[in-house]
C-alpha cells in the first residue's frame, strides 16, 4: 500500500526550481521544471559531493528529458529514473509524485 505523503501546495514550488522536504525522514528534492503541473521527486543527496544540496541545482533539458545539473559537481541526475548522465553507474532514488487538489503529495515507498 502506498503512503502519500502532503509536501505543500503546487504554487509554493516556482516554476523551473526545486525545493527539499522531509518526507518520512528523508531529504527528498522536488522539481517543477516547467509551468505545468507535474513535478519530478528524487533523493536531495549528491553522491558525488555526499551533500544534500540536490534541489538546490539547476534543472536542464537534453534529449527531450528533464535533468537537475548539482550546485556542486554539476553531475546531471534524470527526473524520471535517477541515473546520472556523466557516470551510467551511479544514480539517486526517485520517489513518485502527484498533485491532489493543488496539493503535491509524495510516495516514499
Amino acid at each position: 500500500m502506498s503512503n502519500w505523503i502532503g509536501v505543500c501546495t503546487l504554487e509554493k514550488i516556482i516554476p523551473g526550481t526545486g525545493i527539499c522536504a522531509l518526507v518520512e525522514n528523508k531529504q527528498v528534492a522536488i522539481f517543477r521544471p516547467d509551468l505545468s503541473e507535474i513535478v519530478y521527486a528524487i533523493s536531495n543527496m549528491d553522491p558525488f559531493a555526499h551533500s544534500n544540496v540536490l534541489s538546490r541545482g539547476i534543472i536542464c533539458e537534453h534529449d527531450g528529458q528533464y535533468w537537475v545539473a548539482s550546485p556542486l559537481k554539476k553531475q546531471r541526475f534524470n527526473l524520471v529514473d535517477g541515473h546520472c548522465l556523466e557516470d551510467k553507474n551511479v544514480f539517486v532514488d526517485v520517489y513518485k509524485t502527484r498533485i491532489v487538489e493543488e496539493n503535491v503529495e509524495v510516495c516514499i515507498s
